[in-house]
């Protein structure tokens, strides 16, 4: 042989006392490829995940709706369950999605322009597609 590396090729792996052998996972993780563009992969994912656009509700739905939170609004004494459906704008980029809220109504706060819930969760009534009183809230 009369290659460059001759005098290493057949040695043995070294061995010490003080540290214990790695696993030959563990080696080879050593040698993966990484990311040479940091951040493209979390680029590419965002690009790809779907928003909803904002349904714009027609003037029948908008009349179903008043008359909704016209109910909760005079049910409000005996603690309403109500299911309400509205969007969630995303942080992100345009579009976003659309959630269902199940829970006791608090109240309605008419400054905010909001539904405020038991959990301390708020709803904005401009983001509100659909409200739906449970029976065993009435």
């Amino acid at each position: 042989m009369s290659g460059k590396y001759d005098d290493i090729i057949n040695m043995t792996r070294p061995q010490y006392n003080d540290l214990p052998q790695m696993s030959r996972e563990a080696r080879a993780a050593q040698f993966s490829p990484f990311a040479a563009v940091v951040g493209y992969d979390d680029a590419v994912e965002e690009t790809a995940r779907l928003t909803d656009s904002r349904i714009m509700l027609g003037e029948d739905e908008m009349v179903t709706l008043n008359q909704s939170l016209a109910l909760l609004r005079e049910s409000l004494d005996k603690k309403p369950r109500v299911l309400v459906t509205f969007f969630v704008p995303d942080a992100r980029k345009s579009g976003g999605s659309y959630l269902t809220k199940d829970g006791i109504v608090k109240r309605l706060d008419e400054y905010e322009n909001e539904i405020v819930f038991e959990d301390g969760t708020k709803v904005r009534i401009d983001d509100v597609i659909s409200v739906e009183l449970m029976s065993d809230g009435l």
